[in-house]
């Protein structure tokens, strides 16, 4: 069944959130931040690369102010469509603005394990078992690395994490889990051994790789120099915000917005300048503070209104978008994740945002759930659906099925309607049984997305790394594990 991968694509419904004058307010309002105010770039290599192109960089502070048009020329040079190579040739991904695909998310530190429903700390196990399943599931279009293989040191883990993704699944690799250079070059060494060299990873790039900004108007000097060591093997490369309202950001939308498009702006930019026309990615996983605690939300209505809008503006851009979805705050698979995943999915499949992120998290992106994995491939399986709109033509109207059956008749021996029927939606996991049969088993959709999570791990026998390719993965952590 693997291979397969369900997308929306060529929607018929849509949504305008953003005016054309709002749009042009923000783009200016983020030029005036990052030339006035600055972004905060703490890494010796990439404040030289913005001096040799006439920025100012306090060394001091690491603080770098750049002038709007500068910002402006380097993102004309990004790609504005390009393609996510898998394993698999047939599980490509085109980024082209008529997709929107959904992946697993990253992030989770704890499990609820599949067996005996208990919380514990994530580990190497749990990243293969998630990629597994993710290769099975239609619905998953790509891989993250879904949580962190604590049970291995912290030095190598991400390596780990993606020959474990690697060795499960043959469906494109994303990953945030990369913080360094020597990290980052050792994991396009390993996709080279997969792809067949640095020029057939070039051409098919096989991984890519994602950096979370540091709100408000600050870079990570680790995810810095890593997305320049990645980008320069070709390899696609993008920036998250996770501005907050009212804590790392302005309490407004708009103000947030600001802040997270100066941050993922001016971290685009500084990889066209370095390396022109490399694919690159925007980011964006913005929310509004939880007044009462001051904790990450991870639902709510801002959240739905940031998804929405951030496509906006990586359209404005002409730029890919990565955009946080799903990743519900609630703590079990129950209606406030029902509620947040559908929502926050619609809005950013409306503007149709071309990467989704966070099925299978709760509480924030912190708990890793299989059974939340279910459930979010079904929410997204209606909106998929839905997004298809309703098509009228001469077939749709069945005027002659329905002169034909007339008053008082049925339409289920009808040819049309063998013909039609397939494309109405089936649910897996929403209960349509009588009530009696519902009172008698009392059974629900948690049940039966774990149940079918487990059958996964059972059955499902992805496609193997190739025996001396897999030892050539190996090979290259063993000698980053030596050399440190």
């Amino acid at each position: 069944m693997a291979g397969k991968i369900k997308s929306i694509s060529n929607p018929r419904l849509s949504l305008n959130i953003l005016s054309p004058e709002d749009i042009r307010r923000i783009h200016s309002a983020t030029l005036d931040i990052i030339e006035s105010v600055g972004v905060k770039f703490p890494s010796e290599k990439a404040m030289n690369i913005w001096e040799d192109h006439g920025a100012s960089a306090d060394r001091s502070t690491s603080v770098v102010k750049v002038p709007g048009h500068i910002i402006e020329g380097a993102l004309e040079k990004a790609p504005p469509t390009y393609i996510l190579s898998a394993r698999n040739p047939l599980q490509d991904l085109p980024l082209d603005g008529n997709h929107v695909f959904v992946g697993t998310d990253g992030c989770g530190v704890e499990t609820v394990d599949i067996s005996s429903g208990e919380l514990r700390r994530s580990c190497l196990k749990d990243v293969e078992d998630i990629a597994r399943v993710a290769d099975y599931l239609e619905q998953i279009a790509f891989n993250w690395v879904p949580v962190s293989a604590q049970d291995y040191p912290t030095e190598s883990r991400s390596l780990h994490e993606l020959l474990a993704i690697w060795h499960n699944s043959t469906k494109h690799l994303q990953t945030e889990s990369i913080y360094s250079e020597r990290e980052a070059r050792n994991a396009v060494e390993m996709a080279s051994a997969i792809a067949g060299g640095k020029k057939a990873l070039r051409q098919r790039p096989l991984l890519s790789l994602m950096a979370c900004t540091i709100s408000p108007l600050a870079q990570d000097r680790g995810s810095i120099e890593a997305a320049l060591a990645a980008a320069e093997a070709g390899l696609p490369v993008g920036f998250m915000t996770m501005a907050s309202c009212a804590s790392t950001a302005p309490a407004t939308l708009a103000g947030n917005l600001v802040v997270g498009n100066a941050e993922v702006l001016s971290a685009l930019a500084l990889i066209q300048l370095a390396y022109p026309g490399a694919p690159v990615f925007y980011a964006a996983a913005q929310t509004a503070m939880d007044l009462r605690t001051g904790a990450y939300t991870g639902g709510g209505p801002e959240d739905f209104l940031f998804g929405a809008a951030t496509n906006v503006l990586s359209d404005f851009y002409d730029i890919p978008l990565s955009m946080g979805s799903f990743a519900t705050g609630a703590k079990e698979p129950n209606w406030q994740a029902g509620i947040e995943n559908s929502l926050s999915t619609l809005m950013a499949s409306l503007t149709m945002s071309d990467m989704l992120l966070g099925v299978g998290l709760l509480s924030g992106s912190l708990i890793w759930s299989f059974e939340q994995m279910v459930m979010d491939c079904e929410i997204f399986d209606i909106i998929r659906h839905m997004m298809k709109g309703i098509v009228v033509n001469q077939k749709t109207l069945a005027v002659d099925v329905i002169r034909e059956v007339g008053p008082g008749g049925h339409f289920l021996s009808q040819e049309h309607t063998l013909e039609h029927m397939k494309d109405l939606w089936t649910t897996t996991l929403m209960d349509r049984r009588p009530y009696r049969e519902w009172l008698q088993k009392k059974d629900k959709a948690r049940d039966w997305a774990r149940e079918k999570a487990k059958e996964i791990l059972r059955s499902h026998k992805p496609e193997p790394l190739d025996s001396k390719v897999e030892s050539e993965l190996k090979r290259i952590i063993q000698s980053f594990e030596k050399s440190r």
